[in-house]
């Protein structure tokens, strides 16, 4: 195939000789011709693509009312398609670009034909892995994808697509089938699932935390097994790191998480209240039914007097009530009347079994603030209330006995 007719040619030959061009030079003037050619076309292409084409879809998304197309249209992604366009003209040209060159050397040909296939799948690669990207942008965005564990997800796509560019290079290179090539690493997926190991776990681990909801970040989580207490702050494809309360950091692997238990509490944080659980051991000798004195001392005191008035005094099935039971019943009230305690979740005040400690009694309720401090706060000043309150009632907590008690003695 011949790009200029002879007579054509051996003008410009002469021309260029008379010129000062050497004969070698003269003689490849199709060649050079062609690749000026091929130059110019892929200098024009790039020119529609980047200031016609991509110009144009950017008006469009502009005037559009969806949110995905920003990203999926934005400069960068438009960019790594339009870069497929210069190897896949290069490669269409490539006919020409050899019959005008007069190439015979066959390792010439080769060499030049498979660079330029590289090429066309280094150019998809980048471009796949881009829109990947953004993908990852769009959905970490979105409120209902806010901090799920799905960096894991865009890191194994990362990793797939290197693979199979690596196979299609490797493949290009050895001038065989991919499909072939698969086959014969069939014998080394041992091995390769061995050196991928946390890699593909991680990857199975990722995708049951995110679809099953079971962790993002942002959650405060407790594994006791492995002495993990504190904020998750990022999750990848084979790492979870945990920032502790002492900011420490620890990181472990994605799949201990779903092999081994460990308690969440960010359901607590969603559901608006968090647990006081606590018990307090009453002096079973203190015991005692309840008397006029002692219920009339109760409503004249300030401090019990509101807690006291209108409380019923009786039980169910009839009998006398005693102190202790007048006890638990105003401290219910206390609490149910608190501004600081979330009264939509449950609350009670029971006992529990006797030991030689004495008796507990147990206040079982949720505060509304879920956050470590004002929680800690509110549980300090009940049970200090609740402590301070028993003696009204003529009841003792029970303590062990201490040297300053054996002092007194």
């Amino acid at each position: 195939m011949k790009i200029f007719d002879n007579s054509i040619k051996v003008k410009i030959y002469e021309q260029l000789v008379e010129w000062g061009m050497s004969e070698p030079m003269a003689e490849a003037v199709d060649g050079i011709i062609i690749l000026l050619y091929l130059f110019l076309l892929i200098f024009a292409i790039n020119i529609l693509l980047r200031w016609v084409v991509m110009r144009g879809l950017h008006w469009v998304v502009q005037r559009t009312h969806a949110s995905w197309d920003d990203v999926f249209f934005d400069e960068k992604v438009m960019q790594r398609l339009a870069g497929i366009a210069t190897p896949v003209v290069v490669k269409l040209m490539l006919p020409l670009v050899e019959a005008g060159m007069e190439i015979t050397q066959p390792w010439m040909l080769a060499v030049l034909y498979k660079g330029v296939d590289i090429l066309i799948v280094l150019a998809c690669l980048r471009f796949v892995n881009r829109l990947l990207k953004t993908s990852y942008y769009l959905l970490v965005s979105r409120p209902s994808w806010h901090g799920k564990p799905i960096k894991g997800l865009l890191e194994t796509g990362q990793v797939l697509i290197a693979l199979v560019g690596i196979i299609l290079i490797v493949a290009i290179l050895v001038d065989k089938s991919p499909v072939g090539l698969l086959t014969g690493l069939g014998a080394s997926a041992a091995v390769i699932s061995f050196i991928f190991k946390d890699s593909l776990m991680g990857l199975i681990a990722g995708v049951q935390l995110s679809l099953n909801n079971m962790l993002k970040e942002g959650d405060w989580i407790e594994m006791p097994s492995r002495g993990i207490d504190g904020m998750v702050v990022d999750v990848t494809l084979t790492t979870i790191k945990i920032r502790g309360w002492n900011n420490t950091l620890q990181t472990i692997p994605p799949y201990l998480l779903v092999s081994e238990p460990f308690d969440n509490w960010q359901a607590m944080r969603d559901a608006g209240g968090r647990r006081i659980k606590r018990s307090l051991n009453i002096d079973m000798t203190s015991l005692d039914f309840l008397s006029d004195e002692l219920l009339g001392k109760l409503s004249e005191n300030s401090v019990t007097k509101e807690l006291v008035e209108g409380l019923d005094t009786t039980l169910p099935e009839g009998g006398r009530i005693t102190n202790l039971e007048l006890y638990m019943r105003a401290i219910k009230r206390y609490i149910d009347e608190h501004p600081r305690v979330n009264h939509k979740m449950i609350s009670m005040v029971r006992q529990l079994q006797p030991t030689e400690w004495g008796l507990p009694v147990e206040l079982y309720l949720f505060t509304a603030a879920v956050d470590w401090v004002p929680h800690e706060n509110l549980q300090t000043e009940i049970i200090s209330y609740v402590i301070a309150l028993a003696p009204y009632f003529d009841l003792r907590l029970y303590q062990a006995p201490s040297s300053a008690d054996f002092k007194r003695v």
